[in-house]
């Protein structure tokens, strides 16, 4: 799944550092949601969606299924 958390990350002027205390995650987590190698719980996405006040799909893109 794709996802813009680095650009509005920077964009709100946040380390990844700061925006993982928000989130009560490690600064692992934001690295990895951010490289899409990983892709958050539904209550973190939410948790995403609230410090950015952006809808959870404004955020996170699912990338189409190959046929």
């Amino acid at each position: 799944m794709k996802n813009k958390i680095k650009e509005l990350r920077v964009e709100h002027e946040l380390s990844q550092e700061q925006l993982a205390e928000q989130l009560s995650v490690s600064r692992q987590t934001i690295i990895s949601i951010e490289k899409g190698k990983y892709c958050p719980s539904l209550p973190l996405a939410f948790k995403f969606a609230g410090v950015f006040d952006l809808s959870i799909e404004e955020i996170f893109i699912p990338e189409k299924e190959e046929r």
